[in-house]
């Protein structure tokens, strides 16, 4: 697998984004209608990446559009946690500002693991006795936006997370970007073409408005497995 292990020396954790793209930089189509569009061994390099990290995050929207439960893809991956020191199962982690969140979403409905939510002073005291109910734990990060550095921090030192892995989507992986908060980025290219304006990409957001003010990184791996480039990008110090 392309991620090493690593752990920054910090109190935060090491972030590593992993995403598939088309070869015009889209995740999605633009109606969200096609999300998951790898190979098998895509998937596969997915549940690696998993087995190396403590928790796992995503946006809530994409929870709900992937139907993803944020598991640890099967037994051969647990085991590979377990030889390599963490906990059978990783924790999972839902971010949404508002605490918009479709209770029958299928992540509720599979109990192996702690399911945390981040949220903001946003969400109303309706939501919020909702969300308090379907998550093992519920963590205002913020008044309007979610403090990405600070709910890292208390992640690390209240769940003692030391790998996160984020697996989008774009509107999540674009504020822990302008955060400076992420360290790796696992990107898999796929031979397809999307097109369409609206099509997200691995970044959406606010983004930034300077080239000068770009998030930089640097290509250290890049596999051909077939028709795929799978590909590592560490963050310029």
């Amino acid at each position: 697998m392309n991620s090493k292990l690593k752990i920054k020396n910090s109190k935060l954790p090491f972030v590593f984004v992993n995403m598939a793209m088309t070869a015009d930089g889209k995740i999605a189509t633009g109606n969200r209608a096609v999300h998951s569009f790898g190979s098998a061994r895509d998937l596969a390099h997915l549940y690696e990446l998993r087995a190396t990290a403590d928790a796992v995050m995503c946006g809530a929207r994409t929870i709900e559009i992937s139907q993803s439960i944020l598991g640890t893809g099967g037994e051969k991956f647990r085991k590979l946690r377990l030889k390599g020191g963490l906990a059978e199962y990783n924790l999972r982690v839902i971010v949404s500002g508002s605490g918009s969140i479709d209770p029958a979403a299928e992540i509720f409905k599979k109990r192996f693991s702690p399911i945390i939510v981040l949220t903001t002073e946003r969400a109303s005291a309706k939501k919020l006795k909702l969300l308090c109910e379907l998550a093992d734990e519920v963590k205002i990060c913020g008044e309007k936006e979610i403090n990405f550095r600070a709910a890292l921090l208390w992640l690390r030192t209240k769940w003692n997370v030391k790998r996160l892995l984020c697996e989008g989507g774009g509107e999540l992986n674009d504020a822990l970007f302008r955060a400076g908060l992420v360290d790796e980025i696992n990107l898999t290219i796929c031979p397809k073409i999307f097109g369409g304006r609206s099509a997200p990409t691995i970044a959406e957001g606010i983004g930034f408005p300077k080239l000068a003010d770009a998030a930089k990184f640097e290509l250290t791996s890049i596999i051909r497995k077939k028709a795929e480039l799978f590909t590592v990008f560490s963050r310029v110090k």
